[in-house]
């Protein structure tokens, strides 16, 4: 991003220009706090070799035993994919195809995207056809790779069955852990900027908008695009030159999608919490547990830093997440104009906390796969797993479908009413 560019801020709205940064520096959004830019020195390079490297990581991590569960002589062997296999035959394909998208072909496709995306790049010359569809889907699945929840999960896991049995680690497991801070530090080196501005443009495009021109942001590549500019689809809809998203001046129909996922959210809160997510059988002698015993059940243990994880985690995040956006909901529907830096930070706590809510589920996933020996010792996923899984993929999708802009809306408006300048002439 060029010192002095206009840039448009996902989160309120502002129209500003970009300050020059030193490296490693970053600009903030001055009326909201928004990260807008960052530079990352020699990003292409270093994120393709790390995605390399991931992709390495990625086939040991799915070719090997992970875990080994070695009880009374009998050993039962897993892989990432057993969890997913034994969850649908147990009849619970909804959280299998969870758990694969999430653990496996998420963090998969991250990094072949990442891959097809930075080395023509590397090479140079044209770009391929569709290169920035395939950095726009990159860009969408990174909030589901979960492999760093995961990983929490299997603590959990090891630390429930260390009564029942013995433990060994595979080769894989090493390796998945080792993925897991690789993918984090390919996200961390990538600059979208630096890829983004690869991608060709028309000169009036390029040209900075006149003052009177009316402007929107594109939500995805955060192209500042003037409406006379914008590419128009068969179906009338204003596209942006650079990524192809459709263009919107406010996600479409935000309060009333949030709403409903929401209130769905709710309505399963309840049984998620009260229905068993699994039932553990030893000796012939069968337990069903909920996520709250099964917090218990670490406490007596002694194990109370994870015990502190899985409520968290399981309990008080999905109901925070619901208040929070309940709260902002109604702020934006009352045309409130309290505090709405800090609203806007309480929207930013919910994208980042939600995906932690999957500890459970992850928990289901790998005790299921671990402990298949009949009357000896099995597991089964239960009822509360189904409506648990629901609850945090919903919780997911509404705080992605609200709309942080809203929450400026009543501020402008009051501006526009009291004669204030035109974001366009303040930004100038």
């Amino acid at each position: 991003m060029s010192a002095g560019a206009l840039t448009l801020c996902p989160e309120c709205d502002l129209l500003q220009q970009s300050p020059p940064l030193p490296a490693g520096g970053s600009a903030h959004c001055r009326r909201c706090g928004h990260v807008l830019h960052r530079d990352r020195p020699n990003s292409v390079d270093r994120t393709l070799a790390l995605t390399v490297t991931g992709l390495v990581l990625f086939a040991i991590a799915n070719a090997f035993p992970f875990l080994s569960f070695e009880m009374q002589g009998q050993v039962t062997e897993t892989t990432l994919m057993t969890g997913v296999h034994d969850l649908a035959a147990q009849g619970k394909g909804e959280v299998a195809a969870v758990v694969f998208f999430t653990s496996v072909l998420a963090p998969g496709l991250q990094l072949v995207l990442l891959l097809m995306v930075l080395l023509p790049l590397k090479l140079g010359g044209r770009l391929p056809p569709g290169f920035p569809t395939l950095f726009r889907w990159f860009k969408s699945l990174v909030p589901w790779g979960m492999m760093d929840v995961f990983m929490i999960g299997i603590l959990v896991s090891v630390v429930k069955l260390t009564d029942m049995a013995h433990i060994v680690p595979g080769l894989s497991l090493f390796a998945f852990v080792v993925l897991i801070f690789v993918l984090a530090a390919a996200q961390a080196a990538l600059d979208p900027d630096a890829v983004w501005e690869r991608v060709p443009l028309r000169p009036e495009v390029r040209r900075p908008p006149d003052r009177a021109d009316p402007v929107v942001g594109c939500d995805v590549c955060e192209l500042l695009v003037p409406v006379r500019a914008a590419d128009v689809d068969q179906r009338g809809r204003p596209r942006c030159p650079r990524c192809t998203d459709v263009l919107h001046r406010r996600k479409p129909r935000s309060l009333q999608r949030t709403w409903a996922l929401v209130i769905a959210a709710s309505l399963l809160y309840l049984p998620a919490n009260l229905y068993p997510v699994m039932s553990v059988t030893s000796l012939g002698q069968t337990q069903a547990d909920t996520i709250l015993s099964g917090v218990l059940f670490l406490l007596h243990h002694g194990m109370w830093p994870l015990a502190i994880i899985v409520f968290t985690a399981s309990i008080f995040v999905p109901l925070l997440k619901l208040l929070i956006l309940v709260f902002l909901l109604v702020s934006v529907q009352l045309r409130s104009q309290w505090r709405p830096r800090e609203r806007t930070r309480l929207y930013r706590i919910t994208e980042a906390i939600g995906r932690w809510s999957m500890v459970d589920v992850y928990v289901v996933t790998i005790l299921v796969a671990l402990v298949r020996l009949g009357n000896l010792a099995s597991i089964e996923a239960r009822a509360g797993a189904v409506f648990f899984c629901a609850v945090v993929i919903l919780t997911m999708l509404a705080a992605m479908s609200f709309d942080p802009r809203l929450i400026w809306d009543a501020l402008e408006e009051e501006h526009e009413r009291a004669g204030a300048p035109s974001r366009a002439a303040a930004a100038a």
